[in-house]
């Protein structure tokens, strides 16, 4: 129906400017009133600190400006001891963990080690060593497996990584992982702890030194040299969110000694995921150094 011939368009004006003038009555703004539609829906930010003069801003201008017109959702962690930086985007979005499940997979099986007070097997050694220097599916499936619900939960309640959820029906790689339980995993593997042993967390750093270089992309690019490089990474396609990308990795050494997590989904291709996540490291790698 036309505005032409609506029946009572008085009414409806004169109804509509009522609640106007209520509206400003009640000294709600206009403006505001009036943009909010879907559209406008506030976009996460990034949050920087830091101890050292200038490196907040700079840092959360330079990862805005890294992920700028870049499709998909993406998720940023970033604490460096050194200066006491932390920076985060969207730090409690869950996403598919794909493959960087696998470093807890690893943590929890060092940390249940500990509790027993054993080394690990020598079948336990390889599986691990597969599973995250070459991302081997069967040898995560078997240590899963092994491990049990109970064990995996265990760890993830000493870890205080509150967030995560491990995959149900042996489904690992669709455990809902967030960037703020990713980095405090990261946390415990490159810091003293009660959590795991001295041991443990240089075996697992090792492993993660030694990935594959075929799947050493994502958070290591644009790394100082001279710096040790720990990396694990994750992809996973699904009809959903299109392709899951993530990487998670720990930079010390040369007077460094900070950690980054980048996860992302809503990619169309792999690359394309690779490439975001790229971006945000290459300016967090410049700004640090």
């Amino acid at each position: 129906m036309t505005h032409g011939t609506s029946p009572r368009p008085s009414i409806r004006t004169s109804i509509r400017a009522r609640a106007l003038a209520a509206a400003v009555g009640a000294g709600v703004l206009i403006p505001c009133v009036l943009a909010a539609t879907p559209a406008a829906a506030a976009t996460p930010t990034v949050s920087c600190t830091s101890a050292k003069a200038g490196l907040a801003a700079k840092l959360q201008r330079d990862i805005t400006a890294a992920l700028s017109g870049r499709g998909g959702t993406v998720a940023v962690g970033l604490y460096d001891r050194v200066t006491n930086t932390t920076c985060t985007l969207r730090p409690s979005t869950a996403y598919d963990s794909a493959s960087v499940v696998k470093v807890t997979v690893l943590a929890t099986l060092l940390w249940d080690a500990k509790k027993h007070n054993r080394y690990l097997t020598d079948r336990e050694v390889s599986l691990t060593r597969s599973m995250i220097t070459k991302s081997d599916n069967n040898a995560t499936s078997t240590l899963w497996k092994q491990l049990g619900m109970t064990k995996i939960k265990g760890f993830l309640a000493a870890a205080g990584m509150t967030q995560t959820k491990p995959g149900a029906n042996g489904y690992w790689g669709l455990t809902q992982i967030t960037v703020t339980d990713e980095q405090k995993l990261l946390k415990l593997l490159t810091a003293r702890n009660s959590v795991l042993s001295d041991n443990a967390r240089a075996y697992a750093l090792k492993l993660m030194g030694q990935v594959v270089s075929s799947q050493r992309w994502g958070t290591p690019y644009g790394a100082p040299s001279g710096v040790a490089v720990h990396v694990k990474n994750g992809w996973l396609q699904r009809s959903t969110h299109g392709w899951r990308v993530h990487s998670v990795g720990t930079f010390n050494g040369g007077g460094h000694d900070y950690m980054l997590t980048v996860l992302t989904h809503g990619n169309s291709t792999m690359n394309y995921g690779i490439s975001t996540i790229q971006g945000v490291a290459k300016v967090v790698h410049r700004d640090l150094a």
